[in-house]
């Protein structure tokens, strides 16, 4: 069954949500505290380990419960149920959108997987798996690009407290001067490569790994890829006759879009580098969110509040970006992940009645972590004409570090959510000082960056996405226009020029292309 196919616009709550927002427009965030004696209790979530205050918004609790009322009209709650249950809800690919099973254990299919993942991490770990000198494998290298790249970049780099000891390594863009800097640092005797392609046909992944194959010949020998080399992918052939063994080929489910695939075979570098167990905690984090996304009511629903608050600023508010800032050094890469995450999925011009929407979908999302962020551009956030929602991510505790620097980390955390909101006044003499506030942000407060808060986070900006994406009527999980830059850069490496403008013509003459057969 595929999801509903409804206009939001033409809907009674949309257009009551236009009213209000006239309404409500040029109100001060100070006035709904002011006239909502409720508004702590009602706009804040407290959830396991998290804590999500969303009161600081230009949002009223009548325009909130209007875009609940949305919801509603919608369909979301039957077309969650459609999500989680396998239905074809990604209909330009007829495909099912389950990522989500790759985190329940309730799959024959994704354990069979989770269990020759967790059998190879441990064996790494544990150095039963040794290099083809027999010496302990000291290094991973993932290579891969997009989905099969930022997510386990960003989620071994995020938990690297919990490393096991074997160090990470990610190629993704065709870089040579990169790559080669990189493999001057390994060892071939104690690396192991991970090719993950689902098609094993991706120019950059193969690039890479070509280059790659070449390098270790040359140092080891054309019999030991067998032992060094791992690949993630559908295609099982090609791999065979790269090298790989069919016990090191693990396969992606059809039903698994790139951009979301870390939680099944993709993420065998972060089983094999935080190690299985702390894999385990990690799933289990995404799949607590998950159920509290399929049980919970709308308006104390994390997921969806985020989500209609999104809505809600791009749509009504004409606000084009929205910033993701976390408190946290380690989660420097989460920003480029959900950017990814979210454009690729709701940057959509058509709806899910083939009809060009007329309407606001997905938004720019951007960010980078605090307190580095702060004098970086938050000027901007605080001075600018530009109204731009800010998700700030904090942790209640330090992993390992000191507890004086963390209270001085988490002292910004505060005081910037506080500024933005309530700004400062000064006297005409210094204008220049005056900070008029107003800007919303919403507070995700978690106890600790562990695995299990980590899957929570990830899984719960995926439902974020999917809610969107529900509301607005569009299909969140295919990506036909990175698809079309894929084949025209197919066509120009073998030298055609039909289809390309003049000005893309002209400008290839700067370019000499050499190897237009290998692609």
């Amino acid at each position: 069954m595929a999801l509903s196919k409804i206009n939001p616009t033409k809907l009674s709550s949309w257009k009551k949500l236009v009213q209000q927002f006239d309404k409500e427009n040029n109100l001060h965030i100070n006035d709904f505290f002011k006239e909502e004696n409720n508004r702590l209790d009602e706009f804040c979530i407290n959830w396991e380990n998290f804590y999500v205050d969303f009161s600081k918004n230009r949002l009223s609790n009548n325009s909130f419960k209007l875009l609940t009322d949305l919801c509603k009209e919608t369909n979301l709650k039957n077309n969650i149920k459609k999500y989680f249950n396998g239905s074809i809800i990604n209909e330009t690919e007829n495909r099912a959108v389950l990522h989500t099973a790759l985190r329940s254990s309730e799959n024959d299919e994704v354990n069979k997987t989770l269990n020759k993942i967790i059998n190879i991490s441990d064996e790494i770990n544990s150095a039963k798996r040794l290099g083809y000198s027999g010496k302990k494998i000291t290094d991973v290298v993932n290579i891969g690009i997009g989905g099969s790249h930022l997510g386990p970049e960003m989620v071994t780099e995020a938990l690297l407290n919990y490393s096991q000891g074997i160090k990470p390594h990610f190629i993704s863009n065709i870089d040579p001067d990169f790559t080669s800097i990189l493999l001057e640092k390994l060892n071939p005797e104690t690396t192991i490569f991970i090719i993950v392609s689902k098609t094993f046909s991706t120019i950059e992944t193969l690039e890479n790994a070509n280059k790659i194959r070449t390098w270790f010949i040359d140092n080891a020998s054309e019999d030991s890829i067998k032992d060094h080399f791992i690949c993630i992918s559908n295609n099982i052939e090609a791999p065979k006759k790269f090298g790989v063994s069919s016990e090191n080929i693990l396969s992606i489910p059809n039903w698994v879009g790139g951009r979301f695939s870390l939680w099944g075979s993709v993420g065998l570098v972060i089983s094999i580098v935080i190690g299985s167990e702390n894999f385990y905690d990690f799933l289990k984090g995404a799949n607590k969110m998950d159920i509290h996304f399929k049980s919970s009511p709308f308006e104390k629903n994390i997921p969806v509040v985020l989500a209609l608050i999104s809505i809600w600023y791009n749509n009504f508010f004409k606000c084009e970006t929205e910033a993701v800032l976390p408190y946290s050094q380690f989660l420097t890469k989460l920003p480029d992940y959900l950017q990814q995450a979210s454009m690729e999925s709701n940057g959509k011009n058509i709806d899910r009645n083939g009809e060009k929407v007329d309407y606001e979908t997905g938004s720019i999302v951007w960010g980078s972590t605090g307190t580095n962020a702060q004098h970086a551009f938050f000027q901007l956030l605080h001075q600018g004409t530009k109204i731009i929602p800010i998700d700030f991510i904090a942790f209640k505790r330090p992993i390992n570090g000191d507890s004086n620097q963390h209270e001085i980390l988490n002292s910004n955390f505060l005081a910037q959510t506080n500024a933005l909101m309530i700004g400062k006044s000064t006297s005409s003499e210094n204008i220049h000082k005056n900070i008029d506030g107003n800007k919303p942000s919403n507070s995700i407060v978690i106890n600790r960056l562990n695995p299990f808060n980590l899957g929570s986070l990830i899984a719960m900006y995926e439902n974020k996405i999917f809610t969107i994406g529900s509301i607005l009527n569009i299909f969140s999980y295919d990506q036909w226009g990175v698809e079309l830059g894929k084949s025209i850069a197919k066509e120009i490496l073998l030298g055609h020029d039909e289809g390309l403008d003049e000005s893309t013509k002209k400008t290839r003459k700067q370019f000499k292309f050499i190897s237009k057969n290998n692609i």
